[in-house]
């Protein structure tokens, strides 16, 4: 676990103070809605930190941009500033995350996949028996969401963000002590090699996307993005304590009306004892893909979530 950045926790309690809200969209509305002419500059906070748009000093006000001079969040650009985070609303907390567009190698994500997300663990959390619940984890945690909403409903639990970008562990250290969260803890691991012993929930939202950049936030890898789902999956299956369940949100390329993401988990399971369930969120997100190499044969991406759950002891 890293330093807290203390300077961007700031600037998040001034934002929230503010009542700042902002509901992070699409890459393609993003540009849409941006590209109108009336948007070409900020007028409003959420212009700074939601759309990224660039902005003249007297929009956000002095504090603010001293602020954001000392969290090192300020970007010069021809006739103005711009913010070099995006700050979104999930529930009534505030999240940092990458800005607008995402082109950085260690880009931490936030988008509309992360309000799916949060809806599949709110069900899951509803249905965990009371007190069940004593270690957790989200594998590739990004912002911190999962990881937060775990913690959040379960205080005495013992809640691992884990991820391989440094940033990613960062800014969910801001994001929880934002939120008021002290029994989350960030840490950097390569699925859950970075740490030991067996889970009651663990939960992820991998990318699914074949990026010809390899963005570590949107590269699935393997056939069609599916590689790291395939992955959490195999590693997180022998971590599951009895009566512990995995939680995989993730999207998945539909090639000739097949779901290979299923008929993988069918094969998978097949002979053990683990109860499991597999539905379709929404069958069809991020159409803007299918236009991309690598998808001439994709009919749709669908966002799926898996739950699986290892039976209790005997």
């Amino acid at each position: 676990m890293g330093r807290l950045n203390r300077h961007l926790l700031r600037l998040g309690q001034a934002l929230h103070a503010r009542a700042y809200r902002f509901t992070t969209v699409t890459p393609l509305t993003h540009q849409r809605v941006n590209a109108r002419p009336e948007n070409a500059w900020a007028t409003d906070l959420a212009g700074v930190f939601g759309w990224s748009r660039p902005f003249r000093r007297e929009t956000v006000g002095e504090e603010l941009f001293a602020l954001m001079d000392s969290a090192n969040v300020l970007l010069e650009v021809p006739g103005g500033w711009a913010s070099a985070v995006r700050w979104s609303s999930l529930g009534d907390e505030l999240y940092v995350h990458a800005r607008y567009p995402t082109l950085a190698q260690d880009a931490v994500f936030f988008g509309p996949d992360t309000y799916r997300f949060a809806q599949a663990i709110d069900q899951q959390l509803r249905r965990q028996p009371a007190g069940s619940l004593r270690r957790a984890a989200d594998i590739g945690c990004g912002a911190g969401p999962g990881a937060l909403l775990m913690a959040h409903a379960n205080p005495a639990a013992e809640v691992f963000g884990l991820d391989i970008n440094p940033l990613a562990l960062e800014y969910t250290e801001v994001n929880a002590r934002l939120a008021g969260v002290g029994n989350l803890r960030a840490l950097r691991s390569d699925l859950l090699d970075g740490v030991a012993g067996q889970f009651d929930l663990i939960v992820s939202n991998p990318p699914y996307m074949l990026d010809p950049q390899e963005r570590a936030y949107r590269h699935g890898g393997g056939e069609l993005g599916a590689e790291l789902a395939l992955r959490i999956i195999e590693a997180a299956l022998p971590r599951l304590a009895p009566g512990g369940s995995l939680l995989l949100y993730t999207g998945v390329a539909m090639v000739g009306g097949r779901d290979p993401l299923l008929e993988y988990c069918k094969a998978c399971m097949a002979g053990q004892d683990f109860v499991w369930s597999y539905r379709e969120m929404d069958p069809d997100v991020f159409g803007e893909q299918l236009l991309e190499p690598g998808y001439d044969a994709v009919e749709r991406i669908a966002a799926v979530v898996l739950g699986v759950t290892r039976p209790p002891a005997k």
